[in-house]
């Protein structure tokens, strides 16, 4: 199991949100942590203990007054550690391009690849040609409903009709080079992990997957290892200390690697 470091940034700041308050009206979301630091501290941490393919993670619109200063924090962080990390957040076939020269190692995309809750066959084709499968990785974020885990956009406020299973894993597989799924429901809470989702997602497997949402202490990794049958990597948002949580960074380094 890989550790994928993050950093999310919203409102122009480095933070940890619930990721279920997110709102676009009035910029919004229920904080976790609100850092004093900018998003190249962060970028070089990760640097300096050899982490890569982590994630950047814009959470404003493209329209919103905070995104000029979001997409300077990403710039801060993409320079501290070019190569090292991915970056998603509006990211379409038109300015994939500019993220990666940048220096994001790959674009991370879901709302562009979605229209009016479903698959945007066009959109999808275009972003393969643009980057690339191997710099595409594809955000299948999901929240439940009806017993089932529908994949949502929009900054995890919109329900699409397309459900995480190995159907849909099989057909975007031959998109995207890797796959970032939060469990959006336990997103930020700390809670415990989506155990229904991290089964169907380590049986499946056939890419690398990245699972966040809900990790909150060890026993916490050590589960996600046995039911993701040790084919997923984490990452460990609000429970860090480095985020204001109560587990040490670097002894989820050495779980991790174990």
């Amino acid at each position: 199991m890989r550790f994928r470091p993050c950093i999310d940034i919203h409102n122009g700041k480095v933070k940890q949100i619930v990721g279920g308050s997110l709102k676009d009206e009035a910029n919004s979301a229920k904080d976790n942590f609100v850092s004093e630091l900018e998003a190249d501290f962060y970028a070089e941490l990760y640097k300096k203990n050899g982490l890569s393919g982590g994630h950047i993670i814009i959470l404003n619109p493209v329209q919103s007054e905070f995104y000029d200063e979001d997409i300077r924090q990403a710039k801060l962080a993409l320079s501290a550690y070019p190569g090292g990390l991915m970056i998603g957040g509006g990211i379409t076939c038109d300015n994939a391009h500019d993220f990666i020269d940048m220096g994001a190692d790959k674009v991370i995309v879901t709302s562009y690849v979605f229209k009016d809750g479903k698959i945007n066959y066009d959109n999808l084709e275009k972003l393969k040609n643009a980057v690339g499968k191997e710099k595409l990785v594809l955000d299948l974020s999901c929240r439940r409903k009806y017993d089932k885990y529908y994949i949502v956009t929009d900054r995890w406020q919109s329900f699409t009709e397309v459900t995480i299973d190995e159907a849909t894993l099989d057909f975007f597989a031959d998109y995207a080079d890797e796959f970032l799924i939060h469990a959006v429901d336990v997103e930020g809470k700390a809670g415990g992990i989506e155990e229904e989702l991290v089964r169907l997602l380590g049986n499946w497997a056939k890419i690398p997957i990245t699972y966040a949402g809900g990790v909150g202490c060890f026993e916490d990794i050590n589960k996600l290892k046995v039911l993701g049958k040790n084919k997923l990597d984490v990452t460990v948002g609000s429970a860090l200390d480095i985020f204001g949580g109560s587990m040490p960074f670097e002894k989820v380094l050495d779980v991790c690697r174990s």
